[in-house]
């Protein structure tokens, strides 16, 4: 459902670029963003994927739809959700909505770092629990997250 406003005032003029940016309730809208009912239900439908694939396989480099490492899981569960991300989990932090931990939700991403890098990553299914695809010799299972060295991004 979309609604007609016509408000001259809500144009700004910066430079040569102009952009219409209103409120909605709390959430701001700009053209070409998301909006966070949009990304809610995005982050929704990948934590239920990546859930269904309980018990597939661990293998390095593996998307699914059988096998998955940790960034192959998040990617093949967004893309069933409709959103694309890129393959790594480096790439996949550098490309979300860094939030804090008191912001997170079901289905943000969380990023396991050490220094300056991203080495690990999961799909945040609440009470401190994430969805992901561990190491060799595993299987994608749900986990109670096991450090406070994480990062939390969500998916635009």
């Amino acid at each position: 459902m979309t609604a007609q406003v016509h408000v001259p005032s809500l144009f700004a003029r910066v430079g040569t670029a102009s952009a219409l940016t209103f409120a909605v309730g709390t959430t701001m809208l700009a053209p070409g963003m998301v909006n966070e009912a949009e990304a809610a239900a995005h982050s929704t439908k990948a934590l239920k994927v990546a859930a269904s694939k309980k018990g597939s396989p661990y293998r390095w480099g593996a998307t699914g739809p059988h096998r998955f490492d940790c960034s192959g899981l998040t990617l093949y569960s967004y893309k069933k959700a409709g959103k694309k991300l890129p393959r790594t989990a480096q790439q996949q932090y550098n490309k979300t909505r860094h939030i804090t931990r008191s912001q997170r939700q079901r289905g943000d991403l969380v990023f396991f770092h050490s220094g300056s890098g991203v080495y690990h990553v999961g799909i945040y299914a609440g009470s401190g629990k994430i969805w992901h695809a561990p190491k060799t010799g595993t299987v994608v299972r749900l986990e109670k997250i096991w450090t406070s060295k994480v990062l939390y991004g969500r998916v635009r």
